[in-house]
């Protein structure tokens, strides 16, 4: 591993950053150390169908703080329900926000602390402003392992205007207090389960081959690799099982972490157009993408990926050096298999005669593109997507 000599990184976390079974339980004590005078607990509608919002209220319901909720979520959000949701929040003079759910709920809450408060908003959501301060406390419980986005700087809207998914970023992202139950996620669906969960294997994976990489980066991206092998399939295929939520937790939040730090890549880039313009949930577009991504940029880091294949215990190939990128790849191609994911953009309704489209759209996200060890062209983008839309063919 090289260590660039010429790149001078913070790392970041959120101030608390709690993870075990039972940790839901310590939700009282932190709203009552942030001073909470009025609550606004953001989820999606889903779980608000299921109870869990409710329990949330239950569990608060002690303190006798003035709360409010808010559940318009369905899907995955876009930059006008995340005005909605500041205007309704803001209104109401909440002072803290608890955000329960999986990437879309989380980023919508902790979106909305930030720009609170804010007089002119619109000009954070396109990207011509930063948002520097956050008058609003933020407490995150994610109940799903794969997004990270209870430990991230990221949250990611849909633009209906342009048909392309968005990111905005911004350290006071970061939530004052992440709360990581494994329990909260046992109810996750199987098809979430593995969307979410190879979600998180994704951000463990780039973040580690990343430019931006630093050997603490690394860290928490190896150990996210090393933690996913053994517990993904069981999660996806057996839900009840809390040993191997508590690891994909472990997993998800060790690789978002890692994603808030050392940033990811070409894989990210090209899934954002086809939530954009698809809905395509983003778990399963970087699913999908990953092996074929990889086949093209796994060339510029052989290092990377002897290593990578011997945290997934996939053999040691010191000897055989080229063959750890094989190695890699036809365990991610495999995973997609195990996991009932789909196994190419055919599948998924993808119009051929609209991938050229889409690798134009992938090839302008540089943020992520140079993030990425190997230099993607619109040619070469295009290229991916055409093998991921005939899907693997032979081995």
């Amino acid at each position: 591993m090289t260590i660039a000599q010429n790149i001078i990184q913070d790392f970041r976390m959120p101030t608390v950053f709690r993870v075990g079974v039972g940790a839901f339980t310590t939700l009282v004590k932190e709203i009552e150390e942030l001073g909470a005078k009025k609550v606004a607990i953001v989820s999606d509608k889903g779980l608000e169908k299921v109870g869990v919002v409710q329990k949330v209220l239950d569990h608060i319901k002690p303190l006798s703080i003035p709360t409010i909720t808010y559940t318009e979520i369905s899907g995955e959000p876009t930059f006008q329900l995340l005005k909605e949701a500041v205007l309704t929040i803001d209104a109401e003079k909440c002072d803290v926000i608890i955000g329960i759910g999986g990437g879309s709920a989380l980023d919508v809450a902790k979106a909305t602390a930030a720009l609170c408060g804010k007089d002119d908003i619109t000009s954070y959501l396109n990207g011509e402003k930063v948002v520097k301060s956050r008058a609003v406390k933020c407490i995150l419980l994610p109940t799903t392992s794969g997004t990270g986005s209870e430990v991230t700087m990221n949250a990611i809207f849909g633009d209906e205007e342009q048909q392309v998914k968005r990111g905005i970023v911004s350290p006071v992202f970061l939530p004052d207090v992440a709360i990581i139950d494994p329990e909260l996620t046992i109810s996750c669906p199987a098809r979430v389960t593995a969307a979410s969960g190879v979600d998180a294997f994704t951000h463990a994976i780039e973040s580690y081959i990343a430019i931006k990489a630093t050997p603490l980066t690394k860290v928490y991206s190896e150990k996210a690799m090393k933690l996913f092998p053994s517990n993904i399939t069981r999660a996806v295929h057996n839900g009840n099982d809390l040993d191997a939520r508590t690891g994909m937790s472990w997993v998800s939040s060790l690789a978002g972490v890692a994603l808030a730090n050392a940033g990811v890549g070409a894989v990210h880039a090209l899934a954002y157009p086809l939530g954009g313009k698809y809905h395509i949930e983003h778990g399963v577009a970087n699913a999908l993408l990953m092996p074929f991504v990889f086949e093209v940029i796994g060339k510029t880091c052989t290092e990377e990926m002897m290593e990578v294949a011997s945290f997934l215990q996939l053999g040691d190939f010191k000897s055989q050096p080229s063959e750890a990128l094989k190695a890699v790849v036809d365990y991610m191609y495999q995973l997609l298999e195990d996991l009932d994911l789909p196994t190419s953009l055919s599948e998924l309704g993808i119009e051929e005669d609209s991938l050229p489209m889409l690798a134009e759209q992938a090839a302008k996200i540089d943020r992520l593109l140079s993030n990425t060890p190997y230099k993607l062209n619109e040619q070469k983008i295009l290229g991916i997507y055409q093998s991921a839309f005939k899907g693997r063919v032979g081995n």
